[in-house]
């Protein structure tokens, strides 16, 4: 497989010869200077980008970090910090040369021994590290080369390792023996770190030492040519949803991340604010652990799955704006199967109450971990509770706050028998992806042995030769994680997110991109 082939394989922009030419900052940014203060919906949690899935560690930390490769505003992979990437016919090695003159945070040059250890580092705590499963080695035969030697050729390799829900962020060097949740946040990016204060706020100052990538005209989703415009962006952390939508329509804050239902058509008609609205944003989820009783047993895995009704729940969740979904994809993706279908949306306590005697039940505890500060999953666990317990199982809730519950979810096979969650890029980036969350040997479900039967086909995913190969092993994935309860998907639901009308060309995505974007004088 020649660097052409992976071209024509929508690869995109894995050459050196992209575009010709250096883009002033003058031509990407209509002004210069401020402070944009921005809303998050949930606390953030830290700004470790290889030790955390959260969503709010991703919203602050893909504006200071950087990757190899990323993916593009199409969700195609594309080149980031290495200048080309060759990968030899039999897809055994993978050959990145670096771009020069890139600096950290710090002002030291980013060269090769960096990337490694950043690898490194990633290998030994990386959320997803089992995306290098397949690499044997890395190497660095000059400054400005890194090589991956594979042990097996991995057809999907180049699109597991431009995923960015937990990314190989490249890090100096001196920072990779850190734990996790301890590294220092210095990257590459177009904003550095000034200040972090927990349950307050995230402040960014511009990088005057970025080198954008000139390839490009402007941004392409995590990558593209990044330019820190503003002088510094403030991330606020604002978990009471009344509280961020009057903060933007007094003008206290420029943007918010999320708008809830019931502001959305007063602030549709003020001529100060835009608003803009992502379909299929977030799919609701939860997912049980399977080391703690009762959950460890699969029949009363089973039986909670058959005593829900999705559009109860997802009513409650979304305020009325959802799609019901019959799998880990959205339609229209190329890995959508509504394979398991049948064991969704069941609505049959009779059936829930068979399994429990089935299992032994004896009404032990259920722990539904869920937070308040996004109402959705607080809202999803409330609906879920009570239509367990009309099956006579023993629900409970344990609210903590977002970070807390994440890191419990995480790091604890004890004391939580449920955990609820949005997955946005995870859907985002393919089926692949979205069915490594239940692979070894991070999987969300705690097993205390992988389900064979799942490996097998998610092994087959991520080394099918073909399209269709890999999709067909999708749905089989899809179908053994759907029989087995490894997580439920409930539904899709928007986000709508607004900014002052002074913003200029603040574009929605997957996180609030700073880069590019300016305030109006």
């Amino acid at each position: 497989m020649t660097r052409s082939r992976l071209t024509t394989m929508a690869v995109a922009a894995l050459t050196a010869t992209l575009m010709a030419g250096t883009a002033s900052a003058q031509s990407v940014c209509g002004r210069m200077g401020g402070d944009l203060i921005f809303a998050l919906e949930a606390r953030v949690p830290g700004l470790d980008q290889h030790a955390s899935n959260s969503s709010a560690t991703r919203n602050v930390a893909m504006n200071v970090f950087e990757t190899l490769i990323t993916r593009d505003e199409q969700m195609n992979p594309v080149l980031e910090l290495a200048e080309s990437l060759d990968v030899a016919p039999d897809g055994m090695t993978y050959t990145f040369r670096l771009r020069q003159g890139v600096l950290f945070h710090n002002g030291k040059v980013m060269t090769s021994a960096d990337v490694a250890a950043s690898f490194d580092r990633y290998r030994r705590l990386g959320v997803d590290r089992s995306i290098l499963e397949p690499v044997d080695r890395w190497e660095t035969p000059d400054a400005n080369t890194f090589v991956l030697r594979m042990k097996e050729a991995r057809p999907t390799f180049v699109e597991q390792l431009s995923a960015f829900t937990v990314p190989v962020v490249i890090i100096p060097a001196e920072n990779a023996g850190a734990a996790a949740q301890q590294l220092p946040v210095v990257g590459t990016g177009p904003f550095q770190l000034e200040e972090f204060r927990a349950d307050s706020h995230v402040k960014l100052r511009r990088y005057a030492g970025y080198k954008p990538d000139t390839r490009h005209q402007g941004i392409t989703g995590f990558g593209g040519n990044k330019q820190a415009c503003v002088d510094t962006v403030t991330f606020r952390m604002m978990t009471e949803p009344a509280a961020r939508t009057a903060a933007l329509e007094v003008g206290e804050i420029q943007g918010v991340e999320d708008v809830p239902v019931t502001s959305q058509r007063r602030l549709a008609g003020n001529n100060q604010i835009r608003l803009t609205r992502l379909e299929t944003f977030t799919m609701n989820v939860t997912y049980p652990n399977w080391s703690a009783p009762p959950t460890d047993n699969p029949k009363v895995r089973q039986a909670i799955l058959a005593a829900m009704d999705f559009e109860e729940i997802m009513e409650a969740a979304s305020e009325g704006q959802y799609k019901l979904n019959m799998g880990f994809q959205f339609p229209g993706m190329n890995y959508y199967s509504e394979a398991g279908k049948q064991f969704l949306n069941q609505k049959n306590p009779a059936k829930a109450r068979q399994l429990l005697q089935e299992a032994g039940y004896k009404g032990e505890k259920v722990v539904l971990m869920t937070n308040r500060e996004f109402p959705y999953m607080y809202n999803t666990s409330l609906v879920m509770a009570e239509q367990l317990k009309a099956a006579g199982i023993n629900a409970e809730l344990l609210v903590l706050d977002w970070p807390a519950a994440l890191q419990k979810s995480i790091n604890d096979t004890q004391g939580w028998n449920f955990f609820y969650t949005g997955w946005i890029t995870v859907i985002a980036l393919g089926g692949p992806q979205t069915m490594r969350q239940m692979a070894p040997p991070n999987a969300v479900y705690k097993p205390a042995t992988p389900d064979a039967e799942f490996v097998t086909h998610f092994q087959a995913l991520s080394s099918g030769r073909t399209l269709d190969e890999r999709k067909a092993a999708f749905a089989r994935a899809q179908e053994r994680a759907l029989d087995q309860v490894m997580a439920i998907p409930f539904g899709a639901m928007p986000k709508v997110q607004a900014v002052r009308a002074n913003v200029e060309n603040f574009k929605s995505y997957y996180i609030p991109r700073m880069s590019g974007v300016w305030i109006r004088g």
